[in-house]
């Protein structure tokens, strides 16, 4: 028989599909871990986006749930939203997450006033500290689910921690080629590979500062990584005095095959690859937010033509200059792709919008994977030893990439320190990448002629297993979730 629920958590994530993937997942670990755990997940509906990605990704991810796992969907005034984008177009998320306070304090309040519930704590998204002011209101503690690794989070309360004359020397030094010695990393690592809003004096002054200054006010952190990945990240963290307990609970990512039977284009992709050879197609996927105009499209194309190898590539429309907007789809691919380019490469090759990336990558006949290094992409790839070649974008995805090709040896470069704003398509100031150079890293990825090329196939197989090993009974995520349950009954 088991037993009641006894303690109630309320889990906060960022309306982001990144984030709200992996924080779902998360609860339902936990739920399932321990039948005393019960969990509320606050969902704020992302305004502007209907997307595919958006609503095939929720409907899957909200199914299923344990009796002691409610999602509940806050409120959306659209035009409130709209408002607030014109009022604030460079900080619209922050403010529209402040925006949701009331909301969240409305539910949390409507939840314990029938005086059956008692609440063990918050569960807040980095990007959603502003919601640790209810959680004081209400005399319950925060903790935090950080949706990236613990490197990026080292990163984060390092730079908190250096002085002004420090932090501006790094400002200064942000588009030089200089190199850092830095705690968590074995190599000295490359200013242009940091994340951008750690370099931006004035994001760093405006936001992330004030995110790492409420990091540190929380009571734990779980972090989505294992240790037998970054193991000189977590001990740095560890050893930190001025940083609360550190949890690796990962891998957390959504292993349930994102393909609804009913969905024939996700099951017209699985029926392609299941006509290929084994581990004979790269694929390319650049995340939910991931876009490229027709400049670098064609570049791409070229490319993948000239490289010979069997390809399944996913190309999204870049957004509008509108803060908030997410990429959609191209309407004519023939209008963006070389002329002819779909017809030639017919036998080896397939262009796709939305990707059902956990599908694919779980496939045999997926060998490769050009990716922009997204965390949750780079956690799938590896559960599933698929090797990558990176091409960062934005956010932390440059130092995730330099970590795989640098510090692991897992993955094979692109270009490390690519960077495009995700809101604009090809224009005068972004980096274009050569057919010359993607067609080089593809056949990096995919040809294994070299000693090297062996070493890190075998490298990735001995990661992924390390990733599995790391969630089950004796592991060492699965052991640090004990901990994490341990201290939250210790709040009751």
């Amino acid at each position: 028989m088991k037993m009641s629920a006894t303690v109630e958590l309320v889990f906060i994530p960022s309306p982001g599909m990144g984030h709200l993937v992996s924080t779902v997942e998360m609860a339902k670990q936990l739920v399932g871990r321990d039948d005393r755990l019960s969990i509320t997940v606050l969902i704020m509906k992302r305004p502007f986006d209907k997307s595919k990605v958006s609503s095939s990704t929720q409907s899957l991810l909200l199914t299923a749930a344990e009796d002691r796992l409610k999602f509940v969907y806050l409120p959306l005034d659209e035009a409130a939203a709209a408002e607030l984008r014109s009022k604030f177009p460079d900080s619209f998320m922050l403010e529209f997450i402040k925006m949701n306070k009331q909301h969240v304090r409305d539910h949390v309040r409507q939840m314990v006033s029938t005086g059956s519930t008692r609440i063990a704590g918050f569960v807040i998204d980095m990007f959603c500290t502003p919601m640790m002011d209810v959680a004081v209101e209400l005399g319950v503690p925060s903790y935090a689910f950080f949706t990236s690794n613990a490197t990026a989070l080292g990163l984060v309360f390092h730079v908190e921690s250096l002085s002004p004359d420090e932090y501006h020397d790094l400002t200064e030094l942000k588009d030089s080629d200089a190199e850092l010695e830095l705690p968590g990393f074995v190599n000295p690592v490359p200013i242009k590979v940091l994340p951008a809003s750690l370099r931006d004096k004035e994001f760093w002054s405006r936001f992330m500062s004030n995110i790492a200054k409420r990091l540190r006010q929380t009571k734990g952190i779980m972090v989505n990584t294992f240790e037998e990945l970054e193991s000189n990240a977590v001990r740095f963290l560890a050893e930190n005095d001025n940083v609360p307990p550190v949890y690796p609970v990962g891998p957390v990512i959504h292993l349930v095959n994102n393909k609804n039977e009913e969905d024939e284009e996700a099951t017209e992709i699985v029926k392609w690859l299941d006509n290929q050879p084994l581990s004979s197609v790269v694929f390319l996927c650049f995340g939910s937010m991931g876009s490229f105009g027709g400049n670098q499209l064609k570049e791409i194309a070229r490319a993948l033509e000239r490289s010979g190898h069997r390809f399944l590539w996913s190309v999204r429309r870049p957004p509008s200059k509108v803060k908030g907007e997410i990429p959609g789809e191209y309407q004519d691919l023939n209008q963006v792709l070389p002329e002819g380019f779909l017809e030639r490469t017919k036998k080896i090759g397939k262009v796709i919008g939305w990707a059902p990336q956990v599908a694919i990558l779980s496939h045999k006949a997926v060998g490769g994977f050009v990716s922009h290094c997204g965390w949750n992409s780079t956690l799938e790839s590896l559960w599933y030893g698929v090797p990558v070649a990176t091409w960062p974008m934005h956010a932390e995805q440059q130092t995730n990439a330099f970590q795989l090709v640098r510090e692991l040896r897992l993955a094979v470069d692109i270009k490390l320190d690519y960077k495009k704003d995700i809101y604009m398509s090809d224009s005068s100031n972004v980096m274009l990448v050569t057919a010359e150079e993607i067609e080089n890293g593809i056949r990096k990825l995919m040809e294994s002629e070299n000693e090297c090329g062996e070493e890190r196939k075998k490298r990735v197989k001995e990661m992924s297993e390390k990733s599995k090993v790391s969630v089950v009974e004796g592991g060492s995520s699965y052991n640090s979730i004990g901990l994490l349950i341990e201290d939250f009954m210790k709040t009751t």
